[in-house]
């Protein structure tokens, strides 16, 4: 059974002439018999009394005629929902981050996304591997740390940004401007699990330069390590967005140089999957509001 069967058949139902119907659907008298009696093929009853010049719906022709109103209902329902979706009135949008500063982003940013567009229901996924989230279709795209090249991915780059060493006001170095990375083997420091991608960078980098950084504590939260900092119990290698969006100004950053550390964050979403209207406004929103960033600060606030 074809939807444009039905549409004949309703049609008919109202107009009781073939002629008639044939006119307004802009048909042969011909090719709406054909459509007719195809469904009645289909469904195995006549839907139709042919009374001379004159027809007659017949019980099954009412019968079918009533689900018609519901058939019809359904798919103007769906073609509005579709629409809503297209117009962001409706659906959801669901973001996978690494914990921390790019989470930090991402809600933030949500918050005036949800604002604007209240219909769509957000939820934000924080992991060590975003990627993996996205593979298992737990996300829409994410916000995260561009590593290698994966061909099932699409890569939109936002920013690069370096890392920096961050103490409290009083700490014996807090004055400096830069500090050699070799020198944070000798500093107490407190970092992210080595799970965490941050971390991950930084191990990178030490097994290159051949030593290993043993903190003195470990935790998950970035608030917990702000506290720890300013409590001057130790140091913490963070990148520049976290530093930032705690604006503390008890805090120092220092540069680390020889070598610097530095990230490139940026959107992935897979090739193979549709990007909603809601997915594709939020990228726009979110490279945007780096765009913005870059130019009121003057400099790559990545630096």
């Amino acid at each position: 059974m074809l939807l444009r069967q039905l549409e004949c058949f309703a049609i008919l139902c109202h107009e009781l002439s073939f002629t008639k119907a044939a006119e307004k659907l802009g048909m042969t008298q011909p090719t709406l018999s054909y459509q007719i009696k195809s469904l009645e093929d289909f469904v195995g009853v006549p839907l139709f009394d042919r009374l001379g010049r004159r027809i007659a719906i017949t019980e099954a022709g009412a019968i079918l005629l009533k689900e018609c109103d519901t058939i019809f209902g359904s798919i103007q329902a769906i073609n509005r929902n579709i629409s809503e979706l297209h117009q962001l009135k409706r659906g959801t949008l669901t973001i996978g981050t690494l914990p921390g500063e790019l989470n930090m982003l991402a809600s933030r940013l949500l918050l005036d996304f949800h604002n604007s567009h209240p219909g769509i229901k957000i939820k934000i996924l924080g992991s060590d591997d975003a990627l993996e989230l996205l593979l298992q279709n737990d996300v829409d795209l994410a916000l995260t740390v561009l590593q290698n090249d994966d061909d099932r991915m699409i890569k939109i780059p936002l920013y690069q940004e370096n890392f920096y060493l961050v103490v409290s006001e009083n700490h014996p170095i807090a004055k400096n401007k830069k500090i050699l990375f070799n020198e944070l083997k000798t500093m107490p420091l407190v970092m992210f699990p080595n799970v965490h991608q941050c971390r991950k960078l930084v191990d990178t980098v030490c097994n290159q330069q051949g030593f290993i950084l043993e903190p003195i504590m470990e935790t998950s939260t970035s608030d917990s390590i702000i506290s720890i900092v300013k409590a001057g119990a130790a140091g913490a290698i963070l990148s520049k967005t976290l530093f930032e969006m705690y604006d503390d100004k008890t805090l120092r950053a220092i540069k680390i140089v020889s070598p610097s550390l530095r990230r490139e964050v940026g959107i992935v979403y897979r090739k193979d999957k549709f990007i909603s209207s809601a997915a594709k406004s939020f990228i726009t929103s979110l490279t945007s509001h780096i765009n913005e960033l870059k130019v009121n600060n003057k400099e790559d606030i990545l630096n």
